[in-house]
This record gives C-alpha cells, sequence and structure tokens, in this order.
C-alpha cells in the first residue's frame, strides 16, 4: 500500500518561518543567488537558530508517538537543495528528527506542492506565495519574522489564537462594516444571529486541530483563542457558529476594537493568526504571529512579486 499522510495534520513550511535566516535572506535580497548559496555552503555545519514558528512546530510533533504519526511537517522553501541539507541539519541540531520530507525549489514557486501534501497549514515568510495558498483554499499565513519568539511556560500545551472575520469565518461581515458602518454591522450581525457564518479560510485548520485533540493521547494537548474585535451584541453570531460546526473555542476575547496584543500576551499563544495588518503587526510585539492575506482588508497587491527565499 502507497504511504500516505490523509489521516495526519499536515503542516508545510518554509525555512525562514521555521529557522532564523534573516541575515542569509539580506544577502540574498540586496546581493545575488550565488553569493546566497555560497554563505549557506559556509555555515553548512553551523545550525540555525530557532525561528518565529520553532515552538508551534515542536510542540505539534510531540503529539506524535511510536504507535501513532499524527502531524507531519514538511519544509516546503524556495531554498536551493544545499540549503536544504543546512535546513534538516538545524532540525536534527534542534531536536526535531522527524521533520524528514522537504521540497526546495530554487526560487520557483512553492505553493503548487501544498496540493499532494493535503496541507492543513502553510507558512511562509513570503507574502505572494501566501497570497497564492489562500487562493488555492489552503490556510496559509505569512510570519512576521520580526515577531517576539513563544516562551516555555506551557510545554504541554500547543496554544493557538485566530481572529475570526477573514480567517476563521468569512468576510462577509467585514464587508458590511467596511461599507456601512458599525452601526450597521452590528444590525447585520444581530439580524443574522441565528445564521452560521459562512467559514474562512482556516476553519480547515481548526478542524484538524479539533480531530487532533480528540484522538491524543500523549499528554499533549490543545488550547485554542478566539480573539475578535467583535463585542456584544454581534459576538452571538460567532458563538452561534462554532456551536453549528460542532467545534468548541477554549477562550473567547471578544474586545470590541481594543488593541488585541496585551491580551494575547497574557494567552501566551505558539501562534496568532489574523487579516488586519495592524492588528498582526501589533500582536507581534508580544506573541509570534502570521498575516492571514484574506479578505476585503487586503486586496490584490500592484506590482511585482517579493523577493526572498520564503
Amino acid at each position: 500500500m502507497a504511504l500516505n499522510l490523509h489521516d495526519q495534520l499536515v503542516v508545510a513550511i518554509s525555512s525562514r518561518a521555521l529557522f532564523d535566516f534573516e541575515e542569509e535572506n539580506n544577502v540574498f535580497e540586496h546581493g545575488n543567488d550565488a553569493a546566497y548559496v555560497a554563505l549557506q555552503r559556509q555555515r553548512l555545519e553551523l545550525p540555525a537558530a530557532p525561528g518565529v514558528a520553532f515552538s508551534l512546530v515542536r510542540k505539534l510533533l510531540a503529539f506524535n508517538s511510536a504507535e501513532h504519526q499524527r502531524v507531519e511537517v514538511v519544509l516546503l522553501s524556495r531554498n536551493d537543495p544545499v540549503s536544504g541539507m543546512r535546513v534538516f541539519r538545524s532540525c536534527r541540531a534542534h531536536g526535531l528528527p522527524s521533520v524528514q520530507r522537504g521540497v526546495f525549489t530554487q526560487g520557483r514557486d512553492p505553493f503548487g506542492y501544498l496540493r499532494p501534501l493535503g496541507a492543513h497549514l502553510f507558512l511562509s515568510a513570503n507574502e505572494a506565495d501566501v497570497r497564492q495558498a489562500l487562493h488555492l483554499g489552503y490556510p496559509a499565513a505569512r510570519v512576521l519574522t520580526e515577531s517576539v519568539q513563544a516562551g516555555d511556560a506551557h510545554p504541554h500545551e500547543v496554544r493557538i489564537a485566530f481572529d475570526g472575520d477573514a480567517v476563521l469565518f468569512s468576510d462577509e461581515a467585514e464587508r458590511v462594516f467596511q461599507a456601512q458602518g458599525l452601526a450597521a454591522f452590528q444590525q447585520h450581525e444581530t439580524d443574522k444571529a441565528a445564521q452560521p457564518l459562512p467559514e474562512g479560510p482556516f476553519k480547515p485548520l481548526l478542524v484538524a486541530l479539533h480531530r487532533l485533540q480528540q484522538a491524543a493521547d500523549t499528554g499533549m494537548r490543545v488550547r485554542t483563542a478566539l480573539v475578535t474585535a467583535r463585542s456584544a451584541p454581534a459576538h452571538e453570531r460567532a458563538i452561534r457558529t462554532l456551536m453549528d460546526w460542532n467545534i468548541a473555542v477554549d477562550e473567547a476575547m471578544f474586545l470590541g476594537g481594543l488593541p488585541k496584543g496585551e491580551f494575547l500576551r497574557e494567552f501566551e499563544p505558539d501562534f496568532f493568526f489574523d487579516d488586519q495588518t495592524g492588528h498582526v503587526t501589533s500582536a507581534a510585539q508580544h506573541v509570534p504571529s502570521g498575516h492571514v492575506s484574506s479578505g476585503i482588508a487586503n486586496p490584490p497587491p500592484v506590482g511585482t512579486a517579493q523577493k526572498n527565499m520564503g
């Protein structure tokens, strides 16, 4: 029987999301491909430091046991194969020997490989790749490499925080807010309180995390939080939507426009996902954060694709 990953939570991640390759990426952006590859060759025996998503990956892999492989992490990178060798060596050096699969495209678009992987999440520092992955229907976020890294306060919990509209849910309500203002938004959500919101790009990840939590027997658990600018009475539709999905989050924060960063600092997530650049930039000062380029708040960019190794 052919091997497949269908019964696992699959995370595809770029080199810069998992490890700190900012110095090397700076050489790539301001020099040339050859200089970048030469630098990676020089540092082949030097493990890269952990990056923003390292804590998330390490904890997710802790759900695996000798009997059950529940999480698969695959490197999916614009890096060249030589740089890929350094990434694998860095994984081993930092206690991630189970990261054994990788695709290194040497500058070519990597997001097409999400389909054969069946990925539930794609994390990359390359905005163009993230946008394309979201367009294909995969939960994806641009990792803010300047984010504060997660601490070690909760070694047996994977903590993940999600924004609501345009992340877990569609941007239907956000469109009303943008076009007609807060009062119309509140009335719209009150009128439709009993009608579940359409799903957003990150519902598949929430479902996969729920399934992982239900199957866990390794001493690890998943703790999730909904962190949204909604407030009463618009909170009800969000809660009813989760009830309709038969998924419960552990915490829900209806902040009514308050800055999310300090609340997230108290929750201490291994990662936070939001579609609003202002929210996610603020959050990155406190917790590992990723920007979800979806919904009305993120119109298609004008100009050329961002040049970096992702």
